[in-house]
């Protein structure tokens, strides 16, 4: 009784361990949720801190004291605005090439011309940003801007991948991409961010999606970031995910890269837009449409045109779902009122019939009290009847003295096992209220107390089992071949062998169960099973059925 309380107790422990982790993912979700939601409700928060600190950029740039320094100053400016208004940051790209050509200095000449090719290349000006980045010679880029000119031809590549309408043109584009792909990997550092993100990207390119998880979880577990650089990460890590199947995993990162995206105040990103989608084939209208909606404010006010264009392509859809939506709970609306208006016509109808009923409450009173003395009689004719079943009762109990003794030998185990398992918590609360831990401790890890009982309780289990049948051991020898005839080693005690037998001679025959109960795993029951039949004389598929017939009269 004590062993099914605990491997019921260990049961429902593991079904509760289990349910807690396939509902984790969802409660992190949930929670992430509620905090872009909370993050969108503080967005002017957030873009009165970007705009105090462009106006302190813009204080840095009026107080430059010479040109190099205003070449500085611009270029802050500019990387701050290009995520946040390509319009600004166009003219803060002019402002700097004019500069740049002011000074004379070819370096800074560059760098201003690879501004502007990739400020129109966030706008969509494509053409233009390649004559401009073709109209520098390569041998000309200073090493230091090197990889900014790659990752420029790269992204433009990127972008004509995306619009391309023919297959040879997305083939030619693709491998342009890869071909600055790899020349940006080979001049990143392999644990900067840009290292990580492209490397990650040629992982997923080639369905390698675990290794590219493995990178970014790692960067991300060991090194600093900003908050900016935290939804770049999130959202390749989400896209991995993506490849791996994992939704939900692509759900959350895709949470954490959109509220930093809103925290930082950027105004050209992918990851509310991709939440979007995926929140729309989930079923969750209301959500993917405030969503792609603040998106898309976003994308006119940044002047993000790759971004607007993207936006367009479902938009339209999850509108029209929300949409069909409103006008779906409208119409739920007026069937509810129609249905409460009948439902209080029927509850007047209800109330009259009641009435009616009550009416009837005296007839139906009158005929109880003529079913009750009728009752009165069928209960005087059942004592009758249950005195004769006593009576049979106790000729049966008569003829059943083994079997009650046996039953008894159990009740009285029971009994005791109780009490000591009461001793056994009267030690433990004792050992708790005097502050013995240790000792508290080592009396939890000791298995003697259930190894001592096990032995008692199977001792027992013997010394009834062989009174009810004591000719079963003698019997059993007699099912198996000469050589293989089982020896007890302690008269009245049965080995682990005659004990399997003498519970299926119960009618115990699950394995499971016999395992249960003499604790051993289903394969050694199974195998102990298998080995006994093979030593059986005649027949051994029959052994089992032979084993049943141990002790009872012969007819």
């Amino acid at each position: 009784m004590m062993l099914n309380k605990l491997q019921t107790y260990w049961i429902i422990l593991l079904l509760l361990t289990a349910t807690a982790a396939h509902t984790s993912a969802h409660t992190k979700n949930d929670s992430l949720m509620s905090e872009l939601h909370k993050t969108i409700l503080n967005r002017d928060i957030y873009l009165s801190q970007k705009e105090n600190h462009l106006n302190k950029l813009r204080n840095a740039l009026a107080a430059a004291s010479d040109d190099s320094a205003r070449f500085y100053a611009l270029g802050d400016l500019l990387d701050e605005f290009r995520p946040y208004n390509t319009d600004s940051a166009f003219e803060y790209c002019r402002q700097r090439e004019i500069l740049a050509f002011k000074t004379g200095n070819p370096e800074f000449i560059t760098n201003a011309r690879l501004n502007t090719a990739n400020v129109l290349g966030s706008i969509g000006m494509y053409k233009e940003a390649l004559d401009i980045v073709d109209s520098i010679p390569h041998d000309s880029v200073p090493q230091y801007l090197l990889p900014y000119y790659y990752y420029i031809r790269r992204t433009i590549a990127a972008y004509l991948i995306d619009f391309a309408v023919r297959k040879e043109d997305k083939d030619r584009n693709l491998a342009i991409f890869e071909t600055y792909q790899d020349s940006l990997l080979s001049l990143c550092p392999p644990a900067s961010l840009s290292y990580i993100v492209d490397m990650s990207d040629k992982y997923c390119r080639n369905n390698e999606y675990g290794k590219a998880v493995e990178i970014l979880e790692d960067y991300l577990a060991n090194n600093q970031y900003t908050t900016h650089d935290r939804a770049i990460l999130a959202n390749t890590l989400a896209y991995a995910y993506h490849g791996l199947g994992n939704t939900e995993k692509q759900k959350e990162n895709l949470l954490i890269s959109s509220i930093a995206d809103l925290k930082a105040s950027v105004r050209e990103y992918v990851s509310l837009r991709q939440l979007a989608v995926l929140l729309f084939e989930e079923g969750d209208i209301d959500n993917a449409h405030e969503f792609l909606r603040i998106a898309m404010d976003d994308a006119k006010l940044c002047n993000a045109r790759q971004r607007i264009l993207e936006i367009n392509d479902i938009f339209p859809i999850v509108n029209a779902a929300y949409v069909h939506e409103i006008q779906h709970q409208k119409e739920k609306q007026r069937i509810s009122i129609v249905i409460i208006s009948i439902l209080a016509i029927f509850l007047v109808i209800a109330i009259l019939w009641v009435l009616k009923q009550m009416k009837k409450t005296s007839n139906a009173h009158r005929q109880a009290t003529e079913a009750n003395n009728r009752l009165k009689q069928l209960n005087t004719e059942l004592r009758d009847l249950n005195n004769s079943l006593t009576e049979a009762n106790h000729a049966i109990a008569d003829n059943s003295m083994i079997k009650e003794e046996y039953i008894a030998q159990y009740m009285n185990q029971c009994s005791l096992y109780i009490e000591k398992f009461d001793a056994y918590r009267k030690n433990l609360n004792k050992l708790i209220s005097v502050g013995k831990t240790d000792e508290l401790k080592k009396t939890l890890k000791s298995t003697d107390m259930l190894e001592d009982e096990l032995k008692s309780f199977y001792r027992n289990f013997d010394t009834t089992f062989l009174k009810l049948f004591p000719t079963f051991v003698a019997d059993f020898n007699r099912l198996l071949s000469p050589d293989s005839q089982i020896i007890l080693k302690k008269e009245g005690q049965l080995n682990t062998e005659l004990r399997v037998f003498a519970l299926i001679r119960l009618g115990i025959t699950d394995s499971v169960k016999i395992a249960q109960f003499l604790r051993y795993s289903v394969t050694t029951i199974y195998n102990y099973r298998v080995k006994t039949r093979n030593k059986a004389l005649g027949n051994r598929k029959e052994l089992e059925d032979r084993v049943m017939e141990i002790g009872r009269p012969s007819l």
